[in-house]
């Protein structure tokens, strides 16, 4: 009774987590990715971009850019609109303007993997092969699978929503050129300048060395492990040297038919032949 009555206030005051239960205006942009596809990487890219007079950081990225997962319902609340606001939700029809990160599933698992025991969410030497199967499963994630989470929004067609897919692969081969894609998505033009300036303040290597001295003033990497850093090799690719043939097999035939819809070859022989059965699906969401 008592634990009820806490959580009652919290809730009437606006204490308790945004996560999917708070009030959405019409001109908020919600950045929304599944977990572990650059979506931080984007908000370092994306607050500097709407924040030319800022320098973002782990200590602000939070006033910048809110985690709707992380912050509460009245942090929310008062931050100054237009929001932008993170999310890794999947489908929630409130959402009118969506920037969405898609990456290859198999180096999404790998970065999983790696943040879960930075987390202490699973121990040192967790068997691969299980949490490969688990991440298939999508037990591992408050957001359902990988492809669940990736299908609900690029087959869920609406009107009057404005939504823009930008692959992590792109944007790691081509990073001002898909910030610049953002920038007119959001209506605001910046110069070249601008563009490389906010690359340079979102390059691996500048969160990598800010991890180190603010990972304490950020809510996702405080009291976490300091010898499996947050910020990995922001790369592309990495799974094939680090995931069996197995595993990989394993998640080609769960998805491979989304992946190669999305770009994302397979390399077993017995898959590659896959239907791509959201062709007509991507098209109208890219823009």
């Amino acid at each position: 009774m008592i634990d009820k009555l806490r959580y009652a206030v919290k809730y009437f005051t606006g204490s308790v987590m945004a996560g999917r239960n708070f009030h959405v205006f019409p001109d908020d942009t919600f950045l929304v990715s599944y977990p572990k596809s650059g979506n931080t990487w984007a908000r370092f890219l994306l607050a500097s971009l709407v924040n030319p007079n800022e320098i973002v950081s782990f200590s602000n990225i939070e006033r910048l850019l809110p985690d709707a997962s992380s912050q509460t319902k009245r942090h929310l609340a008062n931050t100054p609109r237009p929001r932008l606001i993170k999310s890794h939700q999947y489908l929630d029809p409130r959402y009118k303007n969506v920037i969405y990160i898609v990456r290859d599933p198999r180096d999404v698992v790998r970065s999983q993997y790696s943040f879960f025991l930075k987390c202490g969410t699973i121990e040192d030497g967790y068997d691969i092969d299980q949490f490969v199967d688990r991440f298939i499963a999508g037990d591992l994630s408050l957001y359902g699978s990988w492809a669940e989470n990736v299908g609900s929004w690029l087959v869920a067609q609406q009107p009057g929503r404005r939504f823009l897919l930008l692959r992590y692969e792109d944007m790691i081969r081509q990073t001002a050129a898909e910030l610049a894609k953002v920038a007119a998505f959001l209506g605001a033009p910046a110069s070249s300048v601008h563009i490389d300036r906010c690359v340079e303040l979102g390059s691996a290597d500048r969160m990598r060395e800010l991890e180190k001295v603010e990972g304490e003033a950020w809510v996702v990497t405080k009291g976490r492990r300091k010898d499996i850093p947050f910020v990995g090799a922001a790369q592309a690719g990495g799974w094939k040297a680090s995931l069996s043939p197995e595993n990989v097999a394993k998640i080609e035939a769960a998805w491979g038919g989304l992946m190669r819809s999305l770009g994302y070859d397979l390399v077993t022989p017995s898959l590659q032949t896959a239907p791509q059965y959201l062709d007509a699906a991507l098209e109208p969401h890219t823009r």
